[in-house]
C-alpha cells in the first residue's frame, strides 16, 4: 500500500529499514557464500532482527556476486524461521509493473501518456472540481494528477482495523468514486502529490486499452516471460498461498491476512526476494521497454515536491564519502509488511530489504508504523560504494 503521505512513505519505509541504506546477501541460516554481498546481507538481516523485526529478507547483488540473507522467524506463533524464498507483500512496488505495462502500450501505438484520462474513461473522473479531461496519462503515473486519497481517511478502513473483516471487498470503481467525492489536492501537473487513487485510475486505463485485467497484462507481458513464477496479482483473496512471511503491526498482532482489494493496482502484488530482483534488474537494464519509454520511466516529474520521483520510480543516490553514486528506487509499506529496493542506474547492482512489520493503524495517525533500524545503511555502501 502507498499513499498519499508515500514520499513520507518513500521516507518511512528508508527510514524504518534504514535510510536508504544499502544491504548485500548472505544466509542468516546456511553457510555464508564467498564475496562481499553475503556477508553485508547476513549482517543487513540479523540487523533488522535485532532492531525490532520478527523477520527480515535481503537480497543483494555485485555484478555476479550475489546473495539472499534471512534472519528471525517468518511466523512468531509457530516460530518458523524466515527464508529467501518466502513470499511477501510487495505493496507500492507493484506500481512500477503498472507503469511498465502502460509504457508497453504506448510504444505498441496503442495510447499516449498525454492521452487525457477521459480519452479513455468518459465521466469516471468527474466532478467536484476534478477533470479527467484535463488529466493526462502521465499524470498519474507520475503523482501529479492532483486526485485525493480516500486510503488516508482512517474511516475508510473501518471494516479491517474496526470489524476485524480481513476479506472485506472494496471494487477499484467504488476508491476512486469516494476520490472524487472530494475536491481535489491540486491542479493537474501543478504539484507532487502521492495518492493511491492515481494507480487505480491507471489501472483501469490498462482494462480500457486492452479489454484485459492489469493482472492478467502483467502476467502475459511481465511475469511469465521473466520467468516469475512465485510472483502473483491477488484481487480479492486475503490470504498469502505457499511460503511466506507473516506480517504483523507494532503490538505483534498476526495481520497477514487483509484483502488487497482496495490496493489493486496501487499496492497488491505478492512476490519474492528472487522474483522483485529479476524485475527490477530488466526494468532498470532496459530488458522491458524501448529506449523512448525506458527513457519516460527514468524522466522525474517537473513539479514542487517530486524529489526524483518519475513514473513509479524515483532517482535516489547513495552517499560513498567521495560522492553520490545514483539508484534507483522503488518501494512499499502496507498491512505487515515493508520492503525498499535500490538498483544502480546500469542495473549491475541491487539491494532489497523487507521486513515483516507494517502497523496500518499507526500509519494512519501519521506515526511511525515499523521499527526503525540502522539494518541498511553499511550494506548500501558494500553494494553500491566499493
Amino acid at each position: 500500500m502507498a499513499r498519499a503521505r508515500i514520499h513520507s512513505r518513500a521516507a518511512v519505509v528508508a527510514v524504518a529499514l534504514c535510510a536508504v541504506g544499502g544491504g548485500t546477501l548472505g544466509a542468516a541460516s546456511a553457510a555464508p557464500a564467498p564475496g562481499p554481498a553475503a556477508g553485508a546481507a547476513r549482517t543487513a538481516a540479523e540487523q533488522g532482527v535485532r532492531d525490532g523485526y520478527p523477520g527480515v529478507l535481503v537480497y543483494a547483488r555485485r555484478g555476479a556476486d550475489a546473495a539472499a540473507a534471512a534472519a528471525g522467524v517468518a511466523d512468531t506463533a509457530s516460530g518458523e524461521p524466515a527464508r529467501t524464498g518466502d513470499r511477501f507483500r510487495i505493496a507500492s512496488n507493484t506500481k512500477s509493473f503498472v507503469a511498465t505495462v502502460l509504457l508497453q502500450l504506448e510504444a505498441e501505438g496503442r495510447l499516449s501518456l498525454d492521452d487525457s484520462v477521459a480519452t479513455w474513461l468518459p465521466g469516471v473522473v468527474q466532478g467536484h472540481g476534478n477533470d479527467g479531461t484535463r488529466i493526462t496519462v502521465r499524470q498519474l503515473l507520475n503523482q501529479t494528477a492532483g486526485l485525493y486519497d480516500p486510503t488516508t481517511d482512517p474511516g475508510f478502513f473501518a471494516p479491517y482495523l474496526q470489524q476485524h473483516d480481513w476479506g472485506y471487498v472494496y471494487r477499484p470503481r467504488q476508491v476512486v468514486a469516494a476520490a472524487v467525492a472530494h475536491a481535489p489536492t491540486g491542479a493537474p501537473g501543478a504539484a507532487w502529490a502521492y495518492s493511491n487513487t492515481n494507480y487505480l485510475v491507471a489501472g483501469l486505463v490498462i482494462e480500457a486499452v486492452t479489454g484485459h485485467s492489469p493482472a492478467e497484462e502483467i502476467r502475459r507481458r511481465i511475469l511469465v516471460p521473466l520467468g516469475m513464477a512465485h510472483t502473483s496479482f491477488p484481487i480479492t483473496d486475503p490470504d498469502i498461498h505457499g511460503p511466506h512471511l507473516h506480517g504483523y503491526d507494532l503490538s505483534g498482532h498476526d495481520v497477514t491476512r487483509f484483502s488487497p482489494s482496495y490496493d489493486w493496482t496501487a499496492g497488491a502484488m505478492i512476490s519474492t526476494l528472487a522474483d522483485l530482483a529479476r524485475f527490477d534488474r530488466a526494468l532498470f537494464a532496459g530488458d522491458l521497454l524501448p529506449p523512448a519509454q525506458q527513457r519516460e520511466l527514468e524522466t522525474p516529474a517537473d513539479a514542487p515536491g517530486a524529489h526524483g520521483y518519475a513514473l513509479a520510480v524515483r532517482a535516489a543516490s547513495t552517499d560513498c564519502g567521495s560522492g553520490e553514486v545514483p539508484v534507483w528506487e522503488t518501494d512499499g509499506g502496507g498491512p505487515g509488511f515493508t520492503s525498499i529496493s535500490l538498483t544502480s542506474s546500469d542495473a549491475t547492482r541491487q539491494l532489497i530489504m523487507v521486513g515483516n512489520v507494517f502497523d496500518l493503524g499507526k500509519d494512519l495517525q501519521n506515526e511511525d508504523p515499523a521499527p526503525e533500524s540502522s539494518a541498511v545503511g553499511p550494506a548500501q555502501t558494500a553494494v553500491f560504494c566499493s
